[in-house]
């Protein structure tokens, strides 16, 4: 199932539940995977057309008064054209707004460049208050959404919108706040978001093979980083690899270099290198800015030679 289809389902589970949850689009439900809830829940669905500032600010009116909004956009119209709403009208004011970006990174694919946000993580970080989640697969996902709805605060969910391998088991039990280690290994920690945790799964198994056994951990939720989790890992093991399909600055990447600022650790980045993204299909995209499993499987052997 696409991972849009889940939060659909997940947010109609939830409004029928409780009135007060509510969702805002900038003209994208299609796109988005919520527009059969405005004919279901037609009281608690707006459009507030292409006009992201004033729905961020219509989200945190609505959540003053006690609502649940969740605004959901492209991540590029989600995050960086909203930022200063984010900031001041929800993180400053302490509103409990939910904040959805769709096709983060690389997959916004033909909508190319000016779609691809290569740095959501990176100015949401920024801003004190804000939690960052990224499922890395549906049932992650489902386990995830009750979960920050009641979690009372700015959640900002980085949502790939199309169907992803499973990685958890059905009986998954999620911890906003920790991390999920996803394999065991004992010389090289791969700390992993989003659909690269597949990824990454598969460059373990090849440098197996090599006899570099991998512990591969996915962080969900980057912001705030389970701290205890990565430093655990990456003194167990000795040498760490960062892989995600964003910048390779202010994401996680940062995050994890951050918590080990005190530790005497080799760190190495597997991530967009500074740049822009381009019009392309996922192949060509991943070539083209380094996030395949070939590129993995390269810088795991440069961290692991680095201890």
């Amino acid at each position: 199932m696409e991972m849009r289809a889940v939060y659909a389902e997940c947010l109609a589970e939830m409004m029928e539940k409780d009135r007060h949850v509510c969702v805002l689009d900038a003209d994208l439900a299609k796109a988005s995977g919520t527009l059969a809830l405005y004919k279901k829940f037609p009281k608690q669905m707006f459009d507030c057309g292409v006009a992201e500032q004033n729905m961020a600010s219509i989200a945190a009116g609505l959540s003053s008064y006690g609502f649940k909004p969740y605004i959901e956009s492209f991540t590029p119209f989600a995050t960086r054209r909203i930022c200063d709403q984010i900031a001041i009208s929800i993180s400053y004011a302490k509103q409990n707004v939910k904040v959805v970006g769709t096709d983060p990174g690389i997959s916004a694919e033909l909508n190319g460049g000016t779609h691809m946000s290569m740095e959501d993580i990176g100015v949401l970080r920024s801003i004190p208050g804000v939690v960052i989640f990224e499922p890395a697969d549906a049932v992650q996902l489902r386990a995830a959404m009750p979960v920050i709805n009641d979690y009372n605060g700015c959640v900002y969910i980085r949502l790939y919108r199309k169907e992803l391998p499973d990685i958890f088991p059905a009986d998954y039990k999620f911890d906003l706040f920790k991390a999920d280690t996803v394999r065991e290994g004992k010389d090289l920690s791969i700390f992993v978001s989003g659909f690269m945790t597949a990824d990454a799964l598969e460059a373990a198994k090849l440098l197996e093979s090599e006899g570099i056994n991998c512990e591969v951990i996915n962080i969900h939720t980057i912001k705030p980083i389970d701290k205890e989790a990565v430093i655990a890992s990456a003194r167990k093991t000795g040498a760490v690899l960062t892989v995600e399909n964003h910048n390779v600055i202010g994401g996680l990447h940062s995050a994890v270099v951050e918590a080990l600022a005190e530790e005497k650790i080799p760190v190495c980045a597997l991530g967009v290198e500074d740049r822009f993204g381009e019009v392309g299909k996922m192949p060509y995209l991943r070539e083209a800015l380094g996030l395949t499993v070939e590129n993995i499987v390269a810088k795991a052997r440069k961290a692991v030679s680095l201890k």
